[in-house]
């Protein structure tokens, strides 16, 4: 891989000035690893004033020396390059804030305040800066902190979850001392917002390893701080058709959802689907019962989401999946009248996120199949109930119409005609158009309509088992 040219040309820039510059942090990390970066940083011991003076399509609205540089790019991820000065930082009472910024001299002073080895290296075209040997962590596949554990997580607490988000999106291992201090400073993540602990975890549980993600989360104490109401699912039993305790089972699902690569929504609500079984398990043993869970994990899950600053629209589709996620798929059971329940109560848009969700659990649950028979049934009445029906509501002409045009009251000859003229619409689809339609009224109403009718219906008949049949088809249904 090479440094992009608009990268370099701003190093170039910056040294031509007698400034020092180099790409530093997440994107020398991502370039070692030769995976594009989605954005790139340089540092520099330059002072914002003066990058801006080199840099006159520029901006400056912070105040920790970061001056964002506006480039004639195509590519979003070098549209805008953030420049930032040289830096230390004070102390973090709050867990969150330096008490303030001071302007540094060299690039190891700026690499020290860093979070990981891995994030604290910088280069250029000549020369890799690495004073905390982030390139054999890199081959290590290791997450190590920056000098001190402790000192990195009491600077800001939010890095404790940044350690689990790199543990699981590029699949490294946390080093055994990082691990610890993680473990014994779990309760600082409560000084963090809940919006910047949302985002962390939207990335944990938008990654491949989602489910890993997670259950790291748990072991290392800190989701408890995060989503207490998972937690008590841990070692509690469930009835004959689980082999999993709850939390296993929720674990699970979220991994066979990000396997999937299912949606966020669909992977939250597998994550949370059984959040409600704890409190309404009745008894135990294979009989064990935990009636209402569907319900009483749709509150729980929106407490949670709203807790959790998530946006309404995302907490409006994941309360109503867990909340619906009971839905009746034995073949036996599901009627038509059935399939038209649950349209109405899900909305015929999210019912793939229900199916997809109904397979999570499953394949949660250990069964091998994701998609049995019963949710191809399932799909198949979906599909059915909700196609246009074959039916005169599908000409471009109303009954109120056909008595308008003939001066007749409503009767059995207006239905006749309707018949007729579906039957000839379905034979050829250009006839179903009103001025061919009147015309075409104003002729049968001269004929004898019970022999028509009756060839109307069989005709009619036939297209509802032929869309019936490619419907069955699309879903291995017999």
């Amino acid at each position: 891989m090479k440094i992009p040219k608009e990268i370099n040309l701003i190093l170039e820039k910056l040294e031509k000035s007698g400034h020092q510059a180099y790409i530093v942090g997440g994107c020398v990390r991502d370039f070692l690893r030769e995976v594009n970066p989605n954005d790139w940083d340089v540092t520099t011991n330059a002072k914002p004033k003066e990058i801006k003076k080199i840099f006159p399509k520029s901006f400056y609205e912070n105040k920790f020396g970061t001056v964002t540089v506006l480039t004639d790019s195509s590519d979003e991820s070098l549209s805008e390059v953030e420049i930032t000065t040289y830096r230390v930082e004070g102390r973090y009472i709050d867990k969150r804030h330096p008490d303030k910024v001071e302007f540094a001299e060299n690039v190891e002073d700026d690499l020290a305040r860093r979070d990981f080895t891995i994030n604290a290296m910088a280069m250029n075209d000549e020369e890799i800066i690495d004073p905390f040997d982030g390139q054999k962590d890199l081959e290590k596949k290791l997450i190590r902190a920056v000098g001190y554990a402790d000192d990195r997580f009491n600077e800001d607490a939010l890095r404790m979850l940044r350690a689990v988000r790199f543990s699981c999106v590029l699949d490294f291992s946390i080093e055994r001392k990082t691990y610890s201090a993680i473990e014994k400073n779990a309760k600082w993540i409560d000084a963090i917002s809940k919006e910047r602990i949302r985002d962390e975890f939207v990335k944990i549980i938008d990654c491949d390893k989602a489910a890993d993600g997670v259950d790291l989360l748990q072991k290392l104490g800190l989701l408890k701080y995060i989503i207490p109401e998972l937690e008590k699912g841990v070692g509690v039993s469930q009835n004959r058709h689980h082999i999993y305790d709850i939390y296993e089972h929720s674990i699970r699902s979220l991994r066979a959802a990000a396997e999937k690569e299912f949606s966020l929504e669909v992977r939250m609500a597998a994550l949370l689907h059984d959040i409600g079984k704890p409190e309404t398990k009745e008894g135990e043993g294979p009989d064990s019962t935990f009636y209402n869970h569907d319900i009483v994990g749709a509150r729980f899950a929106e407490k949670i989401l709203k807790r959790l600053k998530f946006s309404n629209k995302l907490i409006d589709k994941v309360v109503l999946l867990v909340k619906n996620h009971m839905f009746v798929s034995d073949p036996e059971r599901l009627t038509e009248a059935g399939a038209r329940r649950l349209i109405k109560r899900a909305g015929k848009e999210n019912i793939p996120d229900l199916i997809n969700l109904r397979i999570s659990d499953r394949l949660g649950m250990g069964r091998p199949k994701a998609r049995p028979y019963r949710l191809r049934k399932v799909e198949y009445l979906i599909d059915k109930v909700s196609q246009d029906p074959v039916s005169v509501g599908m000409l471009k002409i109303s009954g109120d119409e056909v008595m308008n045009i003939l001066g007749i009251s409503p009767g059995p000859k207006v239905g006749a005609i309707l018949d007729v003229l579906l039957s000839e619409v379905i034979e050829d689809p250009g006839k179903n158009k009103k001025r061919i339609l009147k015309k075409r009224i104003k002729e049968l109403d001269k004929e004898n309509l019970s022999g028509l009718r009756k060839m109307a219906r069989e005709k009619i008949r036939e297209k509802k088992e032929e869309e019936d049949l490619k419907i069955k088809e699309k879903y291995w249904i017999k």
